[in-house]
């Protein structure tokens, strides 16, 4: 391999990145074109194992730490400088698509395979990363592994996170045979890019090619029971009732109404569990989550407290006892400008028109802001849609993301390369 500067004719192959993004769509794929493939469960160490030959077979050395996450490594000219990384996750949701997490991994790899290829060396090492249980729809919360990686969480803590059937992560991890020697967080990083879809309506709606992703809004998770009395439905009188389901159902209203009262702001309800879930018993006890989400800070403070004391009320009015706990409290994310810049200036050199936007969802990407310059590409997803079996986005704008980031990669190590002379 010889050394040159970054190559504006250097192309991923479309018809690749498709070809892996539909294989590997056949690992956990549901009948109604999306796919179930939860974290730590067998169609996740499938998909790992694919994922993993797939990158020795391009002369990448794999390593994996304790929490899973998985690192493809290309070398570079300078091996003693942190790699360059890009990727995202593999796991999803219940009733996930095709492209949520799995672009991210599938356009690293392509950008990678697409520099073995050229023959094309680089100044630092290059790696594609694959976070575990990025989704937190087995295990809460979510971006575990990348929260650990950046000193968020604890290992012991995340490893101890149960599902609901009561599997530990750490059990269900060493369960597929993917807890790796190296410890979580001791694996240095010059900078991290990853693609993802929008998971939003604005870049369809503006006919734009890339998002050029600024940040991350701040995003807080609460865990709310109310626990009443289990009793006969036919016998107890209504006016006798300790009906927990009656709390939920007006605190999801509660959500609903402090959300749209802080314009910008979104409020969720996203899990809902009976007790004892019975047609004949009044419930005892319900269970449901709150995903609250806006830019600002201080404005999820005040949510946070609506949101608690509606809690509260509705449980003094109907005779229930309430617990509201909070599980995630992310500020906002504000990503590395010279990152941002590459993915600009690689957009531009791509010939794709561009829109500055903040993620409204949450990434792997914004924990590992906390530890290493990081950015993210976003391409537009149909109608807006994700985490539903219908999200698509076409060949086109896969490669138009997977395109991207190749190009910022190569900018960003052009960088490194200057300030190392």
């Amino acid at each position: 391999m010889t050394s040159r500067p970054p190559l504006p004719n250097l192309r991923i192959d479309p018809e690749r990145l498709w070809g892996d993004l539909m294989e590997t769509a056949r690992i956990g794929g549901t009948a109604k074109g999306g796919i179930c493939r939860l974290t730590l469960t067998d169609l996740d160490r499938q998909v790992r194992d694919w994922f993993k030959a797939a990158a020795e077979s391009l002369g990448c050395t794999v390593t994996i730490d304790d929490m899973g996450a998985m690192f493809a490594r290309r070398p570079g000219q300078r091996n003693d400088i942190p790699p360059i990384a890009m990727g995202s996750h593999l796991d999803t949701q219940p009733t996930g698509g095709k492209f949520d997490g799995a672009l991210g991994v599938l356009a690293a790899l392509e950008a990678l395979r697409t520099l073995v290829r050229a023959g094309y060396e680089t100044f630092a090492p290059v790696e594609v990363v694959n976070w575990t249980n990025e989704e937190g729809s087995r295990f809460t919360p979510a971006m575990v592994a990348s929260g650990v990686f950046a000193g968020a969480f604890t290992r012991d803590w995340a490893a101890a996170r149960q599902d609901r059937a009561g599997v530990t992560f750490g059990d269900a991890l060493d369960g597929i045979g993917y807890r790796g020697p190296e410890r979580c967080g001791e694996h240095p990083l010059s900078a991290f890019f990853e693609v993802h879809i929008e998971q939003g309506p604005y870049l369809e709606a503006e006919n734009k090619d890339i998002g050029v992703v600024t940040g991350v809004q701040a995003i807080r998770w609460y865990e709310v029971t109310f626990i009443g009395q289990d009793s006969h439905a036919g016998t107890t009188p209504m006016h006798h009732r300790r009906d927990a389901l009656r709390g939920g159902a007006r605190l999801v209203e509660e959500v609903n109404r402090i959300a749209l009262a802080h314009p910008g702001s979104v409020g969720t309800v996203g899990l809902l569990e009976v007790k004892p879930g019975s047609p004949n018993v009044i419930p005892g006890e319900i269970f449901l989550t709150v995903d609250m989400r806006d830019p600002s800070e201080a404005v999820l403070d005040r949510m946070e407290a609506e949101i608690t004391q509606a809690a509260q009320s509705i449980g003094a009015a109907l005779g229930l006892d309430v617990a509201v706990k909070n599980i995630i409290k992310q500020p906002a994310v504000h990503f590395d400008a010279q990152c941002i810049a590459s993915v600009r200036g690689a957009a531009a050199a791509s010939g794709f028109s561009t829109k500055d936007l903040m993620s409204g969802a949450g990434h792997d990407a914004a924990y590992i802001a906390r530890v290493a310059p990081t950015t993210m590409i976003f391409v537009p997803c149909k109608d807006g849609i994700s985490h539903n079996e219908a999200e698509y986005s076409s060949k086109e704008q896969c490669a138009a993301g997977a395109q991207v980031l190749l190009q910022a990669v190569l900018d960003y190590d052009r960088k490194l390369a200057e300030a190392h002379r």
